[in-house]
């Protein structure tokens, strides 16, 4: 409601005459659409007469120092003008940084002991609604499929899960937030660590009335917050080092965590932590003296929780009514440091067994990023190489089942035919049976490497035929260099075919964008 009044017409240009403003935007320069919100929100806010009192902010989590790098002395600059414009009373003055600040909550521990953690304990409130983030479905495991080769370098799987007895209603192009939690190894190094005893039950009080209690496991022993909450295998932001610092009792490790912290360190923090990628576990294990004396209610502002993840539904519910799949590449890399590094999600996801009872998953669903035409049998082509696939395996169901023929193109990338050629044997049934066409680009099985753009202008005619009969174009897959390249595909179809200038072609693919005839859905 708000954006939308902000964006009426008949506002006059003065509306905002007397407002200050400060923005700062919190982005991923690897999507398209970078900080696009925050961009807009201060070009309108100026439109209306507001006045800035700083330059727009733009973080950005591709950085390599993460958003910090421009949320720390976004924020320091902020409050240096709004000191300007408004100076402290007389006898106040601002609060040391040698002080420790309030914790966010006070935890305080219970003698009584916990019985494990089972999910189904909270299964009858998520099960009375539509699942949520603090009302998940916990969805069975139906199977977890291998769908690379075995020797290829990439594990990538088709995961089911049963949405039977859920509220849970999705279309193509909609995503499953899953909610991970960390390994038994890992919780157990942390605990065996910290000297911790995993049984103590857990009681959080708010220390401000305006900060809420965060959702808890529904049996808050410290076990299940470590396994469920706290997110220790994530990468640690500047402030974890200086919060650190006020806990060590020693004055080296001290003094390399106040470096850490500090403008003048960035580029050694970024050596130590982010370019190996070290979490917030290892880096504890790293500052012994400083990490075993932080006080239980710190916990909560030292370590942050656990995020969903997204994934793109690769299935559709006209073939599928009570299930919801995935395309999961499971990550795994090495870096200097010894362990290799692991994805929290699909490490878990991937050790998960449909013949375990455990093998249950929180997970619900919001709409995604791009959207099919849902009136009559619109013609749409489909670029989605490796897990880009997933969205499409979605729509291209639901169009079978429809029985709609002759009106979806799809290109697929991968490698190799024989080794990550996903779900092509359900391609092929859909193809032979006209709900399909399929064009295919294997970059390494011939000496030149051929994506799917390559494949794009060889079929340019076709492309631009289907384009000029209304057909919707739909990119899903990574972010690096992939749209762009496939951007610049259809630029030099429509110039060829259409024939128009450079400039006019890319017109033409913005008009479609505008019209949501042209809709990317990437990710890092």
């Amino acid at each position: 409601h708000f954006w939308r009044f902000l964006l009426r017409r008949n506002l006059p240009t003065a509306s905002l005459s007397s407002l200050k403003f400060a923005a700062l935007g919190l982005g991923d320069s690897s999507y398209q659409k970078y900080n696009f919100v925050a961009k807009k929100l201060y070009k309108r806010l100026i439109q209306l007469g507001a006045t800035p009192l700083m330059q727009l902010g733009l973080a950005d989590d591709q950085h390599e120092l993460g958003p910090d790098a421009v949320i720390d002395p976004w924020i320091k600059n902020l409050w240096e003008v709004l000191l300007q414009q408004s100076p402290l009373p007389t006898g106040k003055e601002i609060i040391s940084d040698t002080i420790l600040p309030s914790s966010k909550y006070t935890a305080s521990l219970s003698e009584v002991n916990m019985d494990a953690y089972s999910n189904d304990s909270c299964s009858e409130a998520k099960n009375d609604g539509t699942p949520s983030r603090n009302y998940p479905f916990l969805a069975k495991l139906i199977s977890n499929t291998r769908v690379t080769s075995a020797d290829h370098f990439q594990d990538v799987r088709l995961i089911k899960f049963s949405t039977k007895g859920s509220a849970i209603k999705y279309f193509p192009g909609d995503v499953v937030m899953i909610q991970p939690c960390n390994t038994d190894q890992s919780v157990n190094e942390f605990l065996n660590y910290m000297r911790l005893d995993g049984n103590k039950q857990v009681v959080l009080q708010q220390n401000d009335p305006d900060v809420p209690l965060p959702i808890l496991p529904k049996k808050p022993n410290i076990r299940n917050l470590i396994k469920y909450f706290f997110d220790i295998n994530s990468i640690p932001r500047r402030y974890f080092f200086e919060l650190l610092s006020y806990f060590s009792i020693d004055e080296m490790e001290k003094e390399k965590l106040l470096e850490f912290a500090s403008p003048e360190g960035q580029d050694d923090r970024y050596s130590y932590c982010n370019r190996p990628r070290r979490t917030i576990l290892e880096v504890m294990q790293d500052f012994p003296n400083s990490a075993w004396h932080v006080p239980l209610d710190y916990l909560f502002d030292l370590i942050p929780p656990i995020q969903p993840r997204a994934f793109s539904i690769a299935s559709s519910t006209k073939i599928y009514p009570d299930e919801i799949h995935i395309l999961m590449a499971v990550v795994k890399y090495k870096t200097k440091l010894l362990k290799p590094r692991l994805g929290l999600c699909t490490t878990w996801l991937a050790s998960l067994s449909p013949n375990q009872e455990s093998s249950v998953v929180p997970i619900w669903t919001r709409k995604g990023t791009i959207s099919f035409p849902k009136s009559s049998p619109m013609p749409i082509i489909l670029i989605g190489p490796g897990t880009g696939a997933a969205p499409f395996r979605s729509i291209i169901q639901d169009r079978a089942a429809d029985g709609i023929i002759g009106q979806t193109i799809f290109f697929f990338g991968c490698r190799n035919r024989s080794k990550d050629f996903f779900c092509a044997d359900e391609w092929q049934t859909f193809e032979s049976k006209g709900f399909v066409t399929v064009f295919t680009a294997f970059s390494r099985d011939q000496e030149h490497k051929v994506y799917v753009q390559h494949k794009m202008l060889e079929n340019g005619e076709i492309i631009y035929n289907n384009i000029q009969d209304g057909a919707y174009v739909y990119v899903a897959g990574n972010s690096k260099r992939m749209p762009t390249d496939v951007t610049d595909a259809l630029i030099a179809i429509i110039q060829k075919y259409g024939h128009v200038s450079e400039p006019e072609a890319e017109e033409y693919i913005k008009r479609l964008q505008r019209n949501k005839r042209f809709q990317l859905d990437t990710w890092s």
